[in-house]
């Protein structure tokens, strides 16, 4: 079969790998419909260093399920299923707690011996604890909001509920990417009075108006600050969701706070050291966020999304084939593309 492995910088291959089987009796194989390019997909694609071997990448996927282990329940042959961006039990102490990202028997795709989910078909670990049963359909656009609850609309949830968003809060988004842009849906969902959107791609700052933004802010650093103080009365904002993960984000997200409320990263942070000292502690500023437990949220999110109440799926602006894939981390790197979907 084949598959997407990344071997350095720039360097993506499509090819032949061995057809996935089961392993383990908790085991799955699914046969991939939908997967995607991920934002997170593209750090490793900038600066990876050269490796003889390469490895899988990838990690939204949703397919049929082929093959179960012996010890697999709660899915079997011929279901319609969604992973999540990591495997887990979904039975230890953490996941239990709602924290499948730090479960004790789960780990990543693309991990030594794991398969990547950006090829046509994954074996999936701890399938009982990791695969989500969907309605069976063969809708287009049903496949691509269903695909973003493996990972991007989950994480703009993950994002706004860290941050405490609800009906009386105040947002400011930082980052037009398909992780903000859901951050700015989900933050409409959970009932945000406004939404400050920052970002300056004229097309995808249109789709964040349209998924609930109501104000843009094209400019960035201390200009963009002044403006988002400026548009709040000088107080700025009760949540920041920060969706991008330079250090320059963040400081902007310092600047554009207000006193009492929250910054949420998600943003996969790409800097060791950052200002977190005294006016963030004299502010009661929270600081908050991290990796988003797709696992826990799927079922919430699950059927807003199957109602149409959301339309997540519109974050993806191209649909390309697997023999394409390099092609669209181009794309993405250039900032020709939002978010890819690949139809194997």
């Amino acid at each position: 079969m084949r598959a997407t492995v990344i071997y350095g910088a720039g360097d993506v291959r499509v090819e032949e790998v061995p057809e996935p089987k089961i392993v383990e009796p908790t085991d799955a194989v699914v046969r991939v419909v939908r997967s995607c390019i991920c934002g997170s997909d593209l750090w490793p694609y900038a600066g990876m260093k050269p490796s003889e071997h390469g490895r899988r990448i990838g990690h939204e996927f949703l397919g049929i399920v082929e093959d179960t282990g012996s010890d697999v329940t709660s899915v079997k042959t011929g279901d319609l299923v969604v992973a999540p961006f990591v495997y887990s039990d979904n039975t230890c102490q953490f996941c239990v707690e709602g924290l499948q990202t730090s479960c004790v028997h789960g780990g990543n795709w693309g991990d030594p011996g794991v398969d990547g989910g950006q090829g046509e078909a994954v074996r999936v670990p701890q399938a009982d604890g990791t695969l989500v049963k969907l309605p069976a359909t063969e809708d287009d656009d049903m496949l691509a909001a269903l695909l973003t609850l493996s990972d991007v609309f989950s994480t703009g949830h993950h994002c706004a509920v860290k941050a405490g968003v609800n009906a009386r809060t105040t947002v400011t988004v930082i980052g037009d990417g398909a992780v903000g842009l859901s951050a700015v849906l989900a933050a409409k969902r959970l009932g945000a009075e406004r939404i400050l959107l920052m970002g300056r791609h004229t097309a995808r700052t249109d789709l964040g108006r349209e998924f609930g933004a109501t104000d843009v802010i094209a400019d960035r650093g201390d200009e963009g600050i002044a403006k988002v103080r400026e548009l709040t009365s000088g107080e700025g904002t009760h949540a920041v969701l920060e969706c991008v993960g330079t250090l320059a984000a963040f400081e902007m997200g310092i600047g554009v706070v207000r006193p009492g409320g929250s910054i949420s990263r998600v943003g996969v942070p790409q800097y060791k050291d950052g200002p977190i000292g005294r006016p963030l502690f004299s502010a009661n500023i929270t600081i908050t966020g991290g990796v988003a437990p797709a696992r826990q949220y799927i079922p919430e999110l699950l059927p807003d999304v199957l109602d149409g109440k959301v339309r997540p799926g519109r974050v993806f602006d191209r649909t390309i084939g697997i023999d394409e894939v390099p092609d669209g981390y181009r794309a993405m790197a250039d900032r020709k593309a939002l978010k890819v979907l690949v139809k194997p």
